[in-house]
């Protein structure tokens, strides 16, 4: 079969299409004939940088759309053939791949193979953000970082069909400050933010601010929440060394920092995943969100993927199509 391995760490070009033998589950496990794999940020990171790579050569990708094509011993509540969306420790950029039968989930009524490869990852990571870690309540106020990519699309919407007050938005040009404000955003801004977010909440601050970025932009979000504000951090695509929230930054105004990341979620509460999904896959089945994708690329064209991924000019959901 085909996969997509990287021998050394790079840019695009250590993407390498090579023939490696069909994997078969062991116990637990579940393989899949891949239809869709999602391309995300942590892909790029583990390419360049080794992020989450347990050794060379490595197969990147999350998150997939297939069909079920065999099962591991202890698997009974899946069926070969059955259209799936499952999320991945790594090897999605392939013809097959296996992963943990916890972290497999039927299609949603309605869904089909290509916006099945838009689920696994994104939405419950929004949904977390929004709703589970974040704890938005009506009438709050929310600052979404990265609002035109595939988490920062899903949460906008999710926001405001919880009932925020405004949902603020940053991105780094006009034209995804466009599409952010074709997917439900009420203002959003193009590189700085803190005088803007004060400007538009007038002296205020948010309540809850989504980071997926760390280092100074982590920093300036928890400068503009507003008393007993929110921050969740769930990424740091800067690259900056990690910064510590204490008791100088949080006790004047009763601020909170949390965090999360649904790779280390499958890893050690898989069943809450599973119960997550199951609310964020819903949002998507009754029309609350919708992910646009924006891109799609054959597998082979992986390191395309990665570069217009890495130029942050895409918008939404960008997938490699196996067989789909």
């Amino acid at each position: 079969m085909r996969a997509v391995e990287l021998q050394e760490y790079g840019g695009p070009e250590v993407l390498k299409t090579v023939e490696v033998d069909v994997p078969e589950p062991g116990p637990g496990e579940v393989s899949i004939d891949v239809a869709y794999a999602g391309v995300n940020f942590a892909d790029l990171k583990a390419r360049s940088e080794g992020y989450r790579v347990p050794d060379l050569p490595f197969r990147p990708g999350l998150e997939v759309s297939g069909r079920v094509r065999a099962l591991g011993a202890g698997v009974a509540d899946l069926a070969v053939g059955q259209e799936v969306a499952a999320l991945t420790q790594g090897g999605a950029y392939a013809d097959v791949v296996v992963t943990q039968a916890a972290t497999v989930f039927p299609l949603p009524a309605g869904a089909d193979l290509r916006t099945g490869a838009t689920l696994p990852s994104v939405l419950p990571t929004a949904y977390a953000l929004v709703h589970t870690v974040g704890r938005l309540q009506p009438g709050e106020t929310v600052l979404v970082q990265g609002a035109a990519g595939g988490v920062g699309t899903v949460a906008g919407q999710l926001a405001k069909a919880a009932g925020a007050a405004a949902v603020y938005g940053v991105v780094s040009s006009a034209a995804k400050a466009s599409y952010a404000r074709d997917h439900g955003y009420d203002e959003v801004f193009v590189g700085d933010f803190e005088e803007p977010v004060r400007k538009a909440t007038g002296g205020r601050g948010v309540d809850l601010a989504l980071d997926p970025v760390g280092g100074t932009t982590l920093r300036v979000g928890l400068s503009s929440l507003a008393r007993f504000g929110r921050l969740v951090s769930y990424g740091n695509a800067s690259g900056e060394p990690a910064w510590t929230a204490g008791q100088a930054e949080l006790y004047p105004r009763g601020l909170s920092v949390a965090g999360f990341s649904i790779l280390a979620l499958a890893q050690t509460d898989p069943e809450v995943l599973r119960e997550l999904s199951a609310r964020a896959f819903a949002k998507a089945a009754d029309g609350t969100v919708t992910l646009p994708v924006t891109a799609e690329f054959a597998l082979t064209e992986a390191a395309e993927a990665h570069r217009l991924m890495g130029a942050r000019t895409s918008t939404g959901k960008l997938l490699l199509r196996v067989t789909g």
